[in-house]
């Protein structure tokens, strides 16, 4: 199973990016897949993520500039982020999460592309 992140850069404040994920190895239409962060110095976060259905959910600190989107038939996962700040700099990690119930979720995760945003 891998899942390989693209996109990332150095941009000034203002500008926008979009982050791909190519994830393959297994079927990931019955998974949620996502984006965390984890900037300098600072705990990994909870960027985006969507289900298969197409439903989504946004940190509060990138609600409305940030827009995840997938195709399923193609297991890949896009993150565009627009009007960032420096806030947003940091390592993106795209992830899938697959319920299994009493056998506990199946995660996976990339290994992340870098963003830096300047001022």
């Amino acid at each position: 199973v891998q899942l390989v992140e693209s996109g990332g850069g150095l941009v000034q404040a203002g500008a926008s990016l979009r982050l791909s994920c190519a994830a393959s190895g297994r079927d990931f239409r019955g998974s949620i897949m996502g984006w965390d962060r984890q900037g300098p110095g600072k705990q990994r976060e909870l960027v985006a993520t969507i289900t298969s259905g197409g439903s989504t959910n946004y940190a509060v600190s990138v609600k409305g500039r940030f827009s995840i989107s997938r195709l399923n038939a193609e297991n890949t996962v896009w993150l565009q982020m627009n009007s960032l700040i420096p806030e947003d700099t940091g390592v993106y990690y795209c992830n899938s999460n697959t319920f299994r119930g009493a056998l506990g979720p199946l995660v996976y995760w990339g290994q992340g592309t870098q963003v830096t945003v300047s001022s």
